[in-house]
């Protein structure tokens, strides 16, 4: 057998080998040239007598060890032909029982066919095996990745810095079946309109936001001009960021049209949400968070088990990453916004989590009639109302 060592080396580009564990056994494989060592024993086990005994006798007989440097000794192997009528010359170790293979060069071999049990259940429908392979993926992937307090970082570098910042990253992507044109569109309009606004912001915002003693001004428009003014551009990413984070996900899954009116009647609601809690104020509220929540809450409902990554940290210099899943970060973030809302009526904080709460409440309303079983210069922070 060959020997079990984690630092077996390419013969060909000097790379360290991956170990890789099949239902037969172990072999090695390089992820740069994309060559692999086999044992004979477990060639043995996944291919038929007559594609590996031939290799086995050349090796035998040929005199002289003129092939590769072998993975796991070191010592020269023997080149010799893969069957009696073949080209392919592969390399043999007659000390570690090891066979290199190039790229392709196992195309040739037979594997075994089992024979058929007859007590054996009848074979699972094809949409049910690939099912199960991809739980089991995700199980294997979910392992190897540690613990869910203790978790490896992810590998794009923009989530690393949103972790720094504070926001949460996607951890489990779904596939997308459709380009989430409404998403990415709506991104660039806020983003446009912000660069437009800003340094003329103020006047702006007191003539499209929404002010609740003057709900009803420009027959109810501000409820809809309002969402796409922003008071700064850390108040305009937070928005962004969660809107193309979790925007194309609920888009794919509702489609355009519902996906818009998601955004409205979330929009609307956050507004009427804000209105109730000081009808008589004159302070323009302004941002697509109420909107954006709703978004938000779909989400996690709709893919509750779907997990995201936060940084925790410590300083700037000591970090860990946890992951949880969606319906627990909405919990936290719910609980978040009521606290949120208590310092609102108090007058401690300019956020309107009311706002918050009621793009909640519309996201919780929208999933129950929609879910399907999942698998500035010049203003004062004091001066205006951001929801979020």
């Amino acid at each position: 057998m060959p020997p079990s060592t984690p630092d077996l080396i390419c013969p060909r580009c000097s790379s360290r080998l991956e170990r890789v564990q099949t239902e037969h056994g172990i072999f090695w494989r390089c992820s740069s040239c994309g060559g692999r060592a086999v044992g004979v024993e477990l060639l043995r086990r996944t291919f038929t007598p007559e594609s590996i005994n031939p290799l086995w006798l050349h090796a035998i007989n040929q005199p002289g060890d003129t092939g590769a440097t072998c993975p796991s000794c070191q010592n020269a192997m023997t080149q010799v032909n893969l069957s009696d009528d073949s080209n392919i010359r592969v390399d043999v170790c007659k000390r570690c029982h090891f066979v290199w293979f190039d790229t392709g060069e196992t195309d040739t071999l037979v594997p075994q066919i089992p024979k058929p049990d007859k007590n054996a259940p009848p074979p699972m429908p094809q949409k049910a095996r690939e099912l199960l392979a991809l739980a089991k993926v995700e199980q294997l992937s979910r392992d190897a990745e540690g613990s869910d307090f203790d978790s490896e970082p992810p590998t794009e570098w923009w989530q690393i810095i949103a972790g720094y910042l504070g926001m949460p990253v996607e951890f489990d992507t779904a596939p997308i079946e459709r380009r989430p044109w409404i998403t990415w569109g709506l991104a660039i309009v806020l983003a446009a309109v912000f660069a437009l606004t800003y340094s003329n912001l103020k006047d702006v915002v007191y003539r499209f936001g929404m002010i609740p003693a003057e709900a009803s001004r420009l027959n109810g428009l501000t409820f809809l001009t309002s969402f796409f003014l922003h008071g700064g551009f850390f108040h305009l990413f937070g928005n962004l960021y969660f809107l193309l984070v979790f925007g194309d996900d609920v888009e794919n899954f509702l489609g355009r049209v519902r996906y818009i009116i998601l955004i409205l009647f979330a929009d609307v609601v956050g507004n009427l949400a804000h209105v109730a809690v000081d009808p008589h104020s004159a302070i323009p509220a302004i941002g697509a968070s109420g909107g954006i929540a709703g978004i938000i809450t779909f989400y996690a409902l709709q893919f509750p088990r779907a997990r995201l990554a936060f940084m925790f940290r410590w300083g700037f210099v000591f970090f860990r990453w946890i992951r949880m899943p969606a319906w627990f970060g909405l919990v936290l973030w719910g609980l978040y916004q009521v606290l949120g809302a208590w310092l609102q009526a108090r007058g401690m904080s300019n956020v309107s989590a009311f706002a918050h709460l009621g793009g909640l409440a519309a996201g919780v309303a929208a999933w129950w009639v929609w879910r399907r079983p999942n698998p500035s210069p010049g203003i004062s922070s004091s001066e205006v109302w951001k929801r979020g």
